[in-house]
């Protein structure tokens, strides 16, 4: 990895294959697998199968942030996310991370063993996030999203989607340094899908190494089973595996740090064999 990224208790390191984080999704209307792991010990059984299966992060959310998802109250995110958190922290080996944009969740989250605050909004939609990310020594992803997940999807535009992140994960990443959070702590996040075309997806893919210099930040990627692979392909959500793993193993040989992904171990294994037979280190290692 280019860069280490600092949690509460551990300094996470890409080695030879980027690492997985791999979804957990709480939400009874989650895109993609429709709320079948809402319930407390389902949900548990499901975070031990993905650290089983080779997650490097786990990545709990209780709010679907899908192109025109309703908003979920706080208590009703508290309900789904913090009761599963509390017995996985104690469960897995693998550090947890929660995908909220609120404080008051990520504060939740955190004092229940969580170790990282996945924002969408880049810390931008709650304006408590910050304070709450400071005083936990909390690792954060801050991610470019245009507008939000209600809106986002409406018309997208920018003059350069490459400049333009690249513009808006800077601002994010100094007013985190002005707030007194450390550089180490952060991770970037161009925000696939998150108010851009497949066109758009396509040309910030391409740009990760671009990303990882501008920034000097390690960078992660959620592709998985996104709309743009549709696009791309003519496929439906369930039949997006295999888009899902070739651009996966791009993104590897392009040096990506951290993939978000649904299926861990269908994408560990491609890694693994990619690895085996290009015989490269990963450009983001040193041998």
């Amino acid at each position: 990895m280019h860069h280490s990224w600092l949690l509460r208790t551990r300094n996470l390191t890409r080695g030879r294959l980027p690492l997985l984080m791999g979804i957990l999704n709480v939400t009874p209307d989650s895109f993609s697998d429709g709320g079948r792991f809402h319930a407390l010990d389902l949900a548990v059984e499901q975070g031990l199968q993905l650290q089983h299966d080779g997650a490097d992060i786990l990545d709990i959310g209780g709010e679907s942030t899908r192109p025109g998802a309703t908003p979920v109250d706080l208590d009703e995110e508290l309900r789904r996310t913090i009761p599963v958190i509390q017995r996985l922290a104690r469960e897995v080996r693998i550090p947890i991370s929660i995908d909220t944009t609120k404080s008051e969740v990520a504060r939740q989250a955190l004092a229940a063993g969580a170790e990282i605050v996945n924002d969408i909004s880049g810390l931008t939609f709650d304006p408590q996030m910050l304070e709450v990310c400071r005083t936990t020594d909390a690792g954060i992803c801050v991610m470019h999203i245009q507008g939000t997940p209600q809106t986002m999807q409406l018309n997208p535009s920018y003059r350069n989607v490459v400049t333009d992140v690249t513009e808006f994960l800077q601002q994010q990443v100094d007013r985190c340094l002005m707030a007194g959070i450390p550089a180490e702590r952060m991770c970037i996040d161009p925000g696939i899908g998150f108010g851009k075309t497949a066109e758009h997806n396509l040309q910030l893919l391409q740009a990760v190494p671009q990303l990882q210099h501008s920034l000097q930040r390690p960078v992660l990627i959620g592709h998985s089973r996104k709309r743009f692979l549709a696009r791309l392909l003519g496929r439906e959500v369930d039949e997006r595996l295999a888009g899902t793993i070739g651009v996966s193993i791009a993104l590897a040989a392009h040096g990506v740090d951290v993939l978000r992904i649904h299926d861990v171990q269908p994408i560990r294994d491609s890694l693994v064999a990619w690895q085996a037979v290009s015989g490269q280190p990963g450009s983001g290692d040193t041998p």
